[in-house]
């Protein structure tokens, strides 16, 4: 059994009124959908979910849904959070179908940052997550990219991370290589080169 787990209602008041009603109450509208069966419109507790997605974890991890008293093992597909206050204000859920492959975002957590700095480089994240696909039981918690070897001027591709067994990059199945990370020069001195070589130049 899992240890997410959401409490929820179904619902029937559909509609953008509805749903502005429930947020009022304090309730999140959210659909359950997948798994060759209909579309099931549902509300949880706005502070159940606020909870449950405080770990990171619960957003790549197999949720058990309890729609009054049926269980389902569902994971988050999309949520919909306020641009200024980001609370939750809709959630998409997909059903997990066990031995059928599934397609989730998984966050990327980047180690040994510390050794390029130490270089004098400083590192962009292009990307904080990264979709996979593989079966319920391999769904990783995250993706691990490590930058200790980098130098500056270096990239990290897709290409370069190694998936968990049983892991597939969703984009490098589509033929696309995705820029993860790179190391660059700090930029105020790279401003101070440019201003010599023009000093230099007149």
């Amino acid at each position: 059994m899992t240890d997410f787990i959401l409490n929820a209602q179904a619902r029937t008041d559909l509609g953008k009124g509805a749903s502005r009603r429930l947020r009022h109450a304090q309730k999140v509208p959210a659909v359950i959908y997948g798994g060759n069966e209909e579309a099931v419109s549902i509300t949880i507790e706005a502070k159940e979910i606020a909870k449950l997605f405080e770990n990171e974890a619960a957003y790549s991890h197999v949720i058990e849904l309890n729609v009054a008293g049926a269980k389902q093992n569902v994971i988050v597909k999309a949520m919909q959070r306020h641009p200024a206050k980001q609370f939750i204000m809709h959630a998409d859920f997909i059903r997990v179908i066990a031995g059928q492959k599934l397609t989730a975002t998984v966050p990327v957590h980047f180690i040994n940052e510390e050794a390029p700095v130490k270089k004098g480089g400083e590192i962009s994240h292009t990307t904080t997550e990264l979709e996979v696909t593989c079966l319920p039981k391999d769904l990783p918690e995250f993706i691990e990219v490590d930058l200790g070897a980098l130098e500056i001027g270096d990239n990290v591709h897709l290409s370069d991370v190694k998936a968990p067994n049983g892991v597939e990059f969703v984009a490098l199945a589509h033929g696309k290589d995705l820029d993860i990370a790179n190391v660059h020069a700090p930029r105020i001195v790279q401003d101070e080169e440019e201003g010599t070589a023009e000093g230099e130049a007149e």
